[in-house]
């Protein structure tokens, strides 16, 4: 069971929605915070004064030392930054224990004078009623409730809240997809400017609004309202009790899933007779494969022979080969074509012996 000083501080921290010893600590905290802003500020404007005005000067001068000088010619004392930070952390220690030492007096004072209930009288806490524990009813004793019994009614609850947290964010969830398929449908309304020329015709143009919704077509357009599509922030207004509340795109959409029974009994039907069904023959196949396969042929030689004809390249006797970085004329090529059959007809014939076919082959060349 609990002691009087904790049933105390269960029912302050009940009434002020917060502990009483945190409001200390942050007043504490505060003061610290304080505390070490100054020592910073304190040290940052120690390091920056000149040395010489700390005393250093003189420190050096009654120890006999020199200073060093640096660049620009001024006194350097090395010691200083040292000593300087060594000063600061001591002066922060010391403001530590003074505030610790203060702070826990203000702390013992509060809790046992302001931040308690009446001294002497520690059967009160039982007889307190906070506010909100007005107009309640306690619930008679059931002589029926084992723990085992309030045990299952806490897992109950339990279950509850959390079917309840689910049912919250599957709400919001769904909420969220609504909103983005109605964005798909309903475009967003772009403030209309004023045309500095009003003479000027105005011209249609494609705006991130059509981006943003790209089956806006469906419900928008002229078409659309011809065929009694109305948009879903302007739904059909129902003049008589008789009007039906589907609109129009429903009905076409569950007149179209209502034919698909039908479209996949013709598809069944069709089935048997694509076996029987006369394709193209291979054979044939080939044939105007091997045909195109020609026309593309002279169709890039056809091409190719114009292109050199444009760079002014001769093409009637032929365009391979180059000679000596230049490419052979027509009767050049014949002149070899002659030499070289000669040289045939000198190895191959047989009225001649062997000199003469030699001399016949020397007289050629």
């Amino acid at each position: 069971m609990a002691s009087a000083k904790q049933q105390e501080n269960m029912l302050l921290t009940e009434h002020f929605t917060w502990p009483p010893i945190s409001l200390i600590d942050d007043i504490i905290n505060a003061i610290n915070e304080v505390l070490y802003r100054c020592t910073d500020s304190f040290e940052t404007g120690l390091l920056a004064a000149d040395p010489a005005l700390l005393g250093w000067a003189d420190r050096y001068a009654s120890e006999g030392k020199t200073a060093e000088r640096d660049e620009d010619g001024n006194e350097v004392y090395p010691e200083a930054r040292l000593e300087i930070e060594e000063g600061v952390l001591k002066l922060e220690t010391l403001m530590e224990n003074a505030v610790d030492k203060n702070f826990d007096r203000l702390e013992i004072w509060t809790l046992r004078n302001v931040l308690c209930l009446p001294r002497g009288e520690e059967e009160l806490v039982k007889w307190v009623r906070l506010g909100h524990y007005e107009n309640i009813q306690s619930p008679s004793k059931d002589s029926n409730l084992t723990p085992e019994t309030l045990f299952t009614l806490r897992r109950k609850l339990a279950e509850t809240q959390k079917l309840n947290a689910a049912l919250v964010a599957e709400k919001k969830r769904n909420e969220a997809q609504i909103a983005r398929l109605r964005a798909l449908l309903q475009p967003s309304v772009a403030p209309k400017r004023e045309p500095r020329n009003s003479t000027s015709p105005t011209k249609p143009t494609n705006g991130p609004a059509e981006a943003e919704a790209p089956f806006a077509f469906l419900t928008h357009t002229p078409a659309a309202q011809a065929l009694g599509l109305h948009p879903l922030s302007n739904p059909p207004s129902t003049t008589t009790a008789s009007t039906e509340s589907r609109t129009p795109l429903t009905t076409h959409t569950t007149f179209t899933t209502t034919q698909l029974p039908h479209l996949r009994h013709l598809l069944a039907s069709l089935k048997p007779h694509l076996g029987t069904t006369a394709l193209p023959s291979s054979s044939k196949a080939s044939k105007n494969a091997e045909e195109v396969a020609r026309e593309r042929k002279v169709y890039l030689e056809s091409q190719s022979k114009r292109v050199l004809e444009r760079r002014g390249v001769d093409t009637r006797d032929g365009v391979e080969g180059v000679w000596d970085g230049r490419r052979p004329g027509g009767e050049e090529v014949r002149g070899l074509e002659g030499l070289v059959g000669g040289l045939a007809r000198g190895e191959d014939g047989s009225g001649g012996g062997e000199g003469e076919g030699e001399g016949e082959a020397m007289d050629t060349s």
